[in-house]
């Protein structure tokens, strides 16, 4: 039922957007022959409003991928560099919080583990919406921050790092089968808010897939058994998310490139000092105000990130109405 709407809401718009060019396309020719000013300008302004609806619906478009309309995880961890990365993986965590919010999608925090004096060694988000994980995908990578740092008692200006990986919440239709034997499973006691209860029993799961490597962790219960079970779909997600790659460098060595994730793999820089821009260094996108996209306004690069990622870059529907 939910791609039946979805199709349907596609082909609806697709009727209308055909419907209204034609309308408006006419309005033009009619104000043209009569020499009506003020009819051309009516039929340019609605022109330029199917402009901004078709570039939405063109990004929309770009989602077609097995699991972009799922939810989504998105993990954070801090680089190299002590309490100066952990803050930055603080910071981004916020970023992607703020932004998930403002799309009204529902955000749960799955995992945190604080860092020593400040910030995150590491955490996990869900976020729930649809098509979240087709739009988050394009943040998985390296993000870099130079800034003056807080934590630095001389005011020097500092370099950042942090890793994002992002992969999908595995639905009832995708079925992952996982060995068991295959897994080391570990308990501890949760760290960071939470009661007498959470910081006093092995309620805290990890769960070590050893073929892959993958790890992934939950804290986020009071109950072993809900946060084991949550863990386990972590996994499932992962291995997924692995195939789904696999599947992509089989199909396209290019685009694989473009997604492969690791320290060397930096996808965007954010510069507070001495001069302010974020940009982005797969499709060059950039942003004059990185407060505003540290407090989640992100969607000017994740459309351009996705667009760059499918067909090259090109994001205009049309370059110039008049």
């Amino acid at each position: 039922m939910r791609e039946r709407t979805e199709l349907e809401d596609r082909l609806g718009a697709l009727s209308r957007f055909e419907r209204d060019l034609d309308d408006a396309v006419t309005l033009v020719e009619l104000g043209e022959a009569e020499d009506d000013e003020a009819t051309v300008k009516e039929g340019i302004g609605q022109l330029k409003a199917m402009v901004q609806e078709a570039s939405r619906r063109q990004i929309e478009a770009l989602l077609s991928g097995e699991a972009d309309a799922n939810d989504t995880y998105i993990e954070v961890h801090s680089g190299a560099g002590g309490t100066e990365s952990q803050d930055w993986a603080r910071m981004l965590l916020r970023m992607y919080a703020r932004w998930a919010e403002k799309r009204k999608f529902k955000v749960d925090v799955i995992e945190e583990t604080p860092g020593e004096e400040a910030g995150l060694k590491s955490a996990t988000l869900l976020i729930k919406g649809h098509n979240a994980h087709g739009l988050a995908k394009t943040e998985s990578g390296v993000h870099r921050l130079v800034r003056i740092s807080p934590f630095d008692s001389n005011a020097r200006r500092h370099t950042s790092f942090a890793s994002v990986w992002v992969y999908p919440v595995v639905d009832d239709k995708i079925d992952i089968d996982v060995n068991e034997s295959d897994c080391r499973i570990d308990t501890y006691r949760s760290s960071g808010a939470g009661g007498q209860h959470v910081n006093t029993t092995d309620s805290a799961v990890r769960i070590t897939h050893i073929p892959s490597g993958i790890v992934v962790a939950c804290q986020g219960e009071r109950s072993q058994h809900k946060n084991r079970a949550t863990a386990w779909n972590m996994l499932r997600a992962r291995l997924y998310e692995q195939e789904l790659e696999k599947r992509e460098a089989r199909a396209n060595v290019e685009a694989a490139s473009k997604t492969e994730i690791g320290w060397g793999h930096q996808i965007r820089s954010y510069v507070l000092q001495p001069y302010q821009l974020v940009k982005d260094l797969r499709s060059g996108h950039t942003s004059g105000t990185p407060d505003a996209v540290l407090d989640g306004d992100l969607d000017d690069f994740i459309e351009t990130s996705l667009a760059h990622r499918i067909n090259g870059g090109s994001t205009s529907v049309v370059d110039d109405i008049e």
